[in-house]
Order: C-alpha cells, then structure tokens, then sequence
C-alpha cells in the first residue's frame, strides 16, 4: 500500500507515492536520481547519507521518506544552489564549504565529502566562528577513512570565513 508524499529537494517540489517503508536515502537516489548522498553503513553510524532536513543535519538512512513529508530537503546537488539563493553567490559556483573541501583538500577519495559538507553547513548555520575543537565535535558523527580529518577542520574553517566575510 503506497502513501502519498509532498517533499522539496533542492527548491523542487516532489509529490509521489511511496511504499510506507522507503527510507529517504532510496527515494532520494532511486526515485530523484540525486546520487550525491551516498549509502554507508545504513544505521546511522558513518554519516555518508547525511542531507538537511528543514534545515537540521539528518542521517537519511534512518528517515522514512514518509516522515519527510512537507519537508524541505537540501541535498550536495542543492547546496550551491541555496547559497546563490540568497544572494550570496551571485555569479553562481560552489557553496563555501565544497570551495574549502576543494581548497584544503579536504577529501580524499570523497566518499564521506557529501555528508561531511551538509553537517558543515547546518552547524554553521549555529556557529559562525567555531574553533577547530567545535568543528571536531560538529562532525563527529561522520566518518572519513581517508584524511586523518585536520584537511577537513581547515576546509571548514575556510568555509566560515569565506561566509562571514560575505555576510558583512
């Protein structure tokens, strides 16, 4: 039995019928095609899944489509796109963070980049100026089995910056 669902995805406006157990990752990739977030583990541990829901980081391997509904989502493909939304990115480009991950070489084999960058970009939304201690504990629940993390902290930090001095 499908239920019906209204989701925005990258300022896109989905409704669809969903089987009542279909987690956001699976709809997100298999019926939107947005393959920028990754499948990892799939109990919420490493944090490759990760997209933004209302705004909020969440781990979309553990999220029923069905409790996205009325939601907005942001996903890696939208993220430059909501930057440039508010005015910020005039000339269009990447979003601050996928410029520092780029920048501070902040990935390796990029894997863990999406949901690294989208638990990035929520917790500056509540610390504009975190230290590299605040930004540890902000992704500690992703994972990288590549950089050894410090490549991630200064990509961040270049984000912040970059985005406080765009905000002044």
């Amino acid at each position: 039995m499908a239920i019906d669902v209204r989701i925005s995805v990258n300022g896109k406006e989905y409704e669809s019928k969903v089987e009542p157990r279909l987690l956001l990752v699976h709809y997100l990739r298999d019926t939107l095609g947005l393959t920028g977030t990754h499948i990892g583990c799939e109990t919420s541990i490493c944090g490759t899944c990760t997209v933004l829901l209302d705004g909020k980081a969440v781990k979309s391997c553990t999220l029923l489509t069905a409790q996205a509904d009325g939601a907005e989502i942001t996903t890696i493909e939208g993220l430059a796109a909501t930057w440039k939304s508010n005015g910020a990115n005039e000339n269009g480009g990447l979003h601050p963070l996928q410029e520092g991950f780029w920048e501070k070489h902040g990935l390796q084999c990029g894997y863990c980049t999406p949901g690294m960058i989208l638990t990035a970009a929520a917790f500056l939304q509540e610390n504009a100026n975190p230290t590299d201690t605040e930004i540890r504990d902000a992704i500690n629940g992703n994972l990288c089995r590549c950089t050894g993390y410090q490549n991630i902290v200064d990509a961040i930090q270049y984000a912040a910056k970059k985005i406080a001095a765009k905000s002044r």
